[in-house]
């Protein structure tokens, strides 16, 4: 039960939010989400925290995506050692956080989901955030087993695959979740103008 419990939201929020293919994703709830309040423990059904998957982040700790809870949580997929559009992916991250001003910064998480957990150890990790100068608390790198990063890339309707070793193709989508983990918006591409996206996470954080 449990099983058909977890496939089925996978099925929901995939649905829900793969629907847009254009080269900028908007699911945006602006007035809406922006007065949506943590309420306790309390998970909404569509939220990412419902997902059962465990994950290790660069300083070699375990956390399931519902430690997150609390936060509004930006979030991309890349893997360490692309050469093309991971970078750029990572700069796009770094340029939204710049944008977001200084009394909203400790309510925002800024999160990096590896697609090649086989590669990405904790220690790659952790070496690749020092490279990018984000080695503080605001940036987190998670690696994942095979099934449960196939898992998330589905339910942010991210797709990658193996060309090569250690050579993927993947989309680019920046993904925006509210502090119950419920996504509110999501950019597509690669130095898009992310002026949306900054103000989703502006309306969200306290």
């Amino acid at each position: 039960m449990k099983n058909f419990k977890y496939l089925a939201l996978i099925i929901a929020l995939t649905a829900l939010f793969s629907c847009n293919n254009t080269s900028e994703k908007n699911i945006d709830a602006a007035g809406v989400k922006k007065e949506k309040k943590v309420n306790g423990d309390e998970i909404p059904e569509m939220s990412i925290y419902n997902l059962p998957s465990h994950w290790t982040s660069q300083n070699g700790e375990e956390i399931e995506l519902k430690d997150l809870q609390g936060k509004v949580v930006v979030m991309v997929m890349i893997y360490t050692t692309c050469k093309a559009a991971c970078p750029r992916l990572v700069a796009d991250m770094r340029n939204i956080e710049k944008q977001v001003p200084d009394e909203k910064k400790d309510d925002v998480q800024y999160v990096f989901v590896s697609i090649d957990p086989e590669t990405d150890t904790p220690e790659r990790l952790k070496a690749f955030a020092k490279e990018n100068e984000m080695d503080n608390e605001k940036w987190l790198f998670l690696r994942g087993t095979e099934g449960d990063t196939r898992e998330f890339a589905a339910v942010l309707a991210v797709n990658y695959k193996e060309i090569s070793p250690m050579d993927f193709s993947h989309s680019n989508i920046i993904s925006v979740f509210d502090q119950n983990g419920e996504m509110v918006h999501q950019q597509e591409g690669l130095g898009v103008d992310n002026k949306e996206t900054v103000q989703a996470i502006i309306d969200l954080a306290k």
